[in-house]
């Protein structure tokens, strides 16, 4: 798949895509969502969008740790946050773009390895590592398995970022 894009729509790309992960986390966050042992972040299900382009895998990087500064997450987590995301987001850059069903894999197992350790030792969390391993890992999978999932089949159809043979 060969991917032209100008420095310029790059950057504006990837803008877009944190300003939309932002947006997105904040809604979340106003639900009580967003954070804890218990997360649904809306904004994961964006983790699919390296399946198309280059520019989300800084996009979500950035836009990630935004949200995670702006809605009052911790110094630590917003570093291993936004590094659990980063590393989803090259995994299916650089694997889903090959095999478009394992995408929202790389996502989920990041977040499943990083946030309960997060949890335990940066919010003092008292539940099981395992627990927290299942609740996160619940929360990713409903946001990019089941949402990612219907993003990647209305992007693919749509054809927003050209006709891309995924």
């Amino acid at each position: 798949m060969k991917e032209s894009m100008s420095r310029t729509t790059f950057i504006t790309v990837a803008g877009l895509i944190a300003a939309l992960y932002v947006v997105l986390t904040y809604a979340a966050n106003m639900l009580g969502l967003a954070s804890g042992a218990v997360q649904l972040r809306f904004s994961e299900a964006l983790t699919i969008l390296p399946v198309f382009t280059g520019a989300a895998v800084p996009g979500l990087f950035v836009g990630c740790m935004l949200a995670n500064l702006l809605t009052g997450c911790a110094f630590w987590d917003i570093i291993f946050g936004s590094i659990a995301t980063l590393l989803g987001a090259l995994g299916t850059r650089y694997i889903g773009r090959r095999h478009p069903a394992t995408a929202p894999l790389f996502p989920v197992a990041a977040n499943m390895a990083i946030v309960p350790v997060v949890l335990q030792q940066v919010y003092g969390s008292t539940d099981s590592y395992f627990f927290l391993l299942f609740t996160v890992g619940l929360g990713e999978f409903i946001s990019c398995v089941l949402f990612g999932g219907i993003l990647y089949q209305a992007l693919k159809r749509s054809h927003v970022f050209g006709h891309m043979a995924v």
